[in-house]
């Protein structure tokens, strides 16, 4: 009995300070931890992150599909490439090149 009355003065004495301190680990370990709210918060904003790359990434696929579909199917565009990327002509027509340096100051001043 005496050492119940020990332990039951003991537990008096210091059970408050072990249930706070308990109490304080645990929040701690719930803020910081591995799996804690910090973490967790981080987690979230790399998911979004993430997200919005890949609707960055549908949009561009799909920019880039329509433009496929059009080179298979529209003959202007095609047209439109080989004359300005290429620099081909039709038969019987003539290509002028103006040199970039002279395009620039011909052109009219923009008001």
């Amino acid at each position: 009995m005496a050492t119940q009355s020990k332990l039951g003065a003991l537990w008096s004495q210091y059970g408050r300070i072990v249930l706070v301190l308990s109490v304080c680990a645990l929040l701690l370990h719930d803020v910081f931890g591995t799996h804690g709210y910090l973490d967790m918060r981080r987690t979230k904003r790399e998911i979004e992150r993430v997200q919005g790359e890949i609707r960055r990434l549908n949009k561009e696929n799909a920019e880039l599909s329509d433009e496929v579909k059009s080179l298979k199917t529209d003959p202007h565009k095609i047209e439109s490439i080989a004359r300005d990327e290429l620099g081909l002509a039709k038969p019987n027509e003539v290509i002028i090149k103006i040199p970039q340096s002279q395009q620039l100051q011909s052109a009219p001043p923009k008001r």
